[in-house]
């Protein structure tokens, strides 16, 4: 972020602008996100892993149905764990790019928390020197402070103004993280998969999620608001990306993607993260190029 602002400054633009340190902090999510894209990538193989494993998984759970004792208990874990292994895959593979993201997310919630405080002790917090700290504290867009949270305002700018960015923030980082994981649970999943015990632990998440989120969000920064919503808006694009483009295996977004390429004479290719025993579209025949012969009938001899 200090580096996106010093080029930032280094091209005219002025040091202590809000527009200037909002800029930097987009800057570091397209960085941290441009670098999470192989790990995005693994996550997607791990998810159509998940749900090609659903019907042997279910199998195994009608084998063990019923049954509470110990070993049971054991051997179905045993028998759950060498499924994941043989599909490349694990329960908690959706979760990867957001961990990895939140040491990065705690670190900046960190420092734009101290500003104010290191700004009053006339020193510098991480990487920003203390003329750095005296710029982003006098920062501010639309008259609210980047430092400055809706619980806790202190300093000049004005409070309303706080209260409005603040809000309207916190419901486009939630919306965004909602919509993006409705789209992947609506378009992006297969019959076998929605159906899956593991799909009522997502649903749930759905909204538990968001609303964490949302309650958190009071207590966040408007600089890490920003960054938060804007690797959010990241995300959801991501992901509308894959559903259109690479869609899981027997999910609607995947017979769409079918059709459009049958539409326009394609043939079926295989998808990232798909089966090589996926169902393949045939590519179209084009009728009108092949000319039927007419056939010679003999004729009787008089």
């Amino acid at each position: 972020m200090v580096l996106f602002h010093d080029g930032l400054t280094f091209i005219a633009l002025p040091a202590a602008s809000g527009w200037t340190w909002t800029l930097s902090i987009i800057g570091l999510v397209l960085v941290i996100r441009a670098a999470l894209i192989p790990v995005f990538v693994k996550q997607i193989r791990a998810q159509r892993g998940m749900q090609l494993l659903q019907p042997d998984m279910k199998k195994l759970q009608d084998k063990y149905k019923g049954k509470t004792d110990q070993l049971s208990r054991q051997a179905m874990a045993q028998e759950q764990m060498a499924l994941y292994k043989k599909h490349g895959t694990n329960p908690f593979s959706a979760c990867l790019p957001m961990l990895i993201q939140m040491p990065f997310f705690f670190s900046l919630f960190r420092v734009l928390s101290g500003i104010t405080h290191a700004n009053q002790n006339n020193t510098g917090i991480g990487a920003m020197s203390h003329a750095q700290v005296q710029q982003f504290d006098q920062a501010s867009i639309f008259g609210a402070p980047l430092s400055a949270t809706l619980l806790n305002f202190k300093g000049e700018g004005s409070y309303t103004a706080v209260i409005i960015l603040s809000v309207f923030m916190i419901v486009a980082m939630t919306a965004s993280q909602f919509i993006t994981q409705k789209q992947i649970m609506a378009k992006n999943m297969s019959d076998e998969a929605m159906a899956s015990p593991f799909m009522k632990q997502q649903k749930m998440l759905l909204y538990v999620l968001p609303l964490v989120f949302g309650i958190g969000g009071i207590n966040f920064p408007i600089g890490v608001l920003i960054y938060w919503t804007v690797s959010n808006l990241w995300t959801m694009g991501q992901q509308f990306y894959v559903i259109r483009r690479m869609p899981a295996p027997g999910s609607p977004a995947y017979r769409d993607y079918m059709e459009r390429r049958a539409k326009k004479g394609l043939p079926a290719v295989p998808l990232l993260g798909g089966s090589k025993n996926a169902e393949v579209v045939p590519e179209p025949v084009d009728v009108k190029a092949q000319r039927q012969q007419p056939q010679r009938k003999n004729r009787k001899r008089k």
